[in-house]
């Protein structure tokens, strides 16, 4: 191992900090003997300091040489090989399938923004050139572009060490964009984060880009993520997590003197709604998929299905046990943190708790180790759905509520007690479905991403992707967290009046145009 242990100041390591922690292996209900210092005020100060002298040189760089930088990124996490993997393993419990999946997802991330910013329409370069014998009055030449905002603070996700960690969704496109970057390394993964920020300082010190341009900082509370949030250069926020988290963050950023965006994604329960007509001819199909999807990584992803809405039918009951019986057949499995799974034994059992409220099912497989989960699945009547805020609340983790209607009209009641979402799925063959307009619409007014006879797990990473929604799933429903669409979260419009063509930017030279 080369784990440092240290915090990262631009490319210097430091450790003026004499409280540390240390990394938890969750399968073993162990700690590993290197030492993480949480970052001090002045090392919180320098890092500011670093990325706004960094900020003019580094946006002012040709979008080729950031590209290359993005690359290089791409080339250091994987010249680190199987040790980045063997310790993000021991640090989520996570299988190693998943997380070779996560880092090329990862590699794949960088890799398109590279080609993006080097492509260069992405800008949205408009040029009206002047017209000085218009009357009444003349027009004056005007150019307008997308322009990068200042240092982007950056919160580590627990549940993707790689995807929305160190290099992840939010740092590609804030860096390609010509943004320097100060990142909240999460304290349930510092080792893989130690090892992703050597390889971006290795990159950037191969492709020569300023001091400054990144940095990690560590922390296993909240005060340096409030220092960060605060500190007048910090331009966006870009944070991963729980409701409470995000929110924090969006209104310390509006106390601010200058407010500035928070990109808060902050957990969805992602309504799945099953038709009756499609209900009986794939009750079976149905279950295996939903129970796929409820305990795919224990769980812990933002886009687990925990609502799934029916109407009383004659199929109804096949499909619950066979959805019981899918459910208990899953293995529980490792969850990435002790406070993760003793939080959804709390949520969920809460849950359970609650007046109205069967137990469908819990998964009887045992497996070895620490941490472990339990697939959970309940059921819940439509009215006692409606009468209960507390049932509408997400539980992190392999627990989903099934929630079943007397008919049509009261589930499209049910569904308008259920606020903003990630994603909506709708089960339904396509003529049942055009029975339905106000169904649709009403799914589609709360949905970031719509699905039509699917889960919501896997998240494809492509242009027309959309991995955001409506409040409270995230801050502004207008961004995505995924995609190349993801770099307008980081950038702001500009406009140049009467500038001669040798002062402007490249993308805005009538030359190149």
């Amino acid at each position: 191992m080369s784990i440092q242990g240290k915090n990262y100041i631009g490319y210097a390591l430091s450790a003026a900090n004499t409280k540390t922690f240390q990394s938890y292996v969750p399968a073993q209900n162990i700690h590993l003997p290197e030492t993480f210092h949480p970052a001090t005020p002045d090392e919180v100060e320098d890092a500011m300091v670093k990325a706004e002298a960094a900020f003019d040189v580094y946006a002012a760089l040709p979008a080729s040489q950031r590209a290359d930088f993005l690359v290089a990124i791409t080339e250091e996490m994987m010249a680190i090989g199987d040790e980045l993997l063997e310790r993000a393993q021991l640090e989520t419990g996570l299988p190693m399938g998943r997380l070779q999946g996560e880092r090329a997802r990862t590699i794949n991330q960088l890799t398109q923004f590279a080609d993006l910013i080097r492509e260069g329409s992405w800008v949205d370069a408009k040029v009206d050139t002047a017209l000085p014998h218009r009357t009444p009055a003349p027009r004056p030449d005007l150019r307008k572009m997308l322009v990068p905002i200042g240092p982007i603070v950056i919160f580590g996700s627990s549940n993707f060490p790689f995807a929305y960690s160190i290099a992840g969704v939010d740092t590609a496109p804030a860096l390609a964009a010509g943004n320097p970057v100060i990142l909240k390394a999460h304290p349930a993964h510092p080792g893989v984060s130690d090892l992703t920020a050597q390889a971006i300082g290795k990159a950037a010190h191969r492709t020569g880009m300023p001091d400054g341009v990144f940095s990690m900082l560590y922390d296993d509370g909240y005060e340096v993520g409030t220092a960060l949030v605060k500190h007048p250069y910090t331009k966006a926020v870009g944070f991963t997590g729980s409701f409470k988290g995000g929110m924090a963050l969006y209104k310390m950023a509006m106390e601010r003197d200058e407010p500035i965006p928070v990109f808060s994604e902050m957990g969805s329960v992602n309504p799945v709604v099953i038709l009756p007509d499609t209900m009986a001819a794939q009750s079976q199909s149905l279950a295996q998929t939903l129970a796929g999807s409820v305990t795919l990584g224990a769980g812990q992803f933002c886009t687990n299905p925990g609502l799934v809405f029916t109407v009383q039918s004659a199929a109804l009951e096949g499909f619950e046990k066979s959805y019981a019986e899918e459910i208990k057949k899953v293995a529980s499995a490792t969850m990435l943190t002790e406070g993760i799974q003793s939080n959804f034994i709390k949520l969920r059992d809460k849950a359970l708790a609650e007046s109205g409220v069967e137990v469908m099912a819990m998964s009887d497989v045992e497996s070895e180790g620490q941490n472990q989960s339990q697939a959970s699945i309940a059921r819940v009547s439509g009215k006692t759905f409606m009468q209960n805020p507390n049932l509408h609340e997400e539980v992190f983790g392999p627990f989903s509520l099934l929630i079943v209607c007397e008919n049509i009209e009261e589930l499209q009641n049910a569904l308008a007690h259920v606020p903003g979402q990630l994603t909506c799925s709708l089960m339904a063959q396509e003529n049942e479905a055009a029975q339905y307009p106000h169904l649709i619409r009403l799914l589609a007014r709360r949905a970031g991403r719509f699905i039509m006879n699917g889960v919501p797990t896997g998240v494809e990473v492509c242009p027309s992707m959309h991995h955001g929604g409506p409040f409270p799933s995230t801050t502004d429903s207008r961004f995505t967290s995924v995609g190349r669409d993801a770099i307008l979260r980081f950038v702001r419009p500009q406009s140049s009046q009467d500038w001669p063509d040798s002062l402007l930017p490249e993308e805005l030279k009538t030359a190149t145009r």
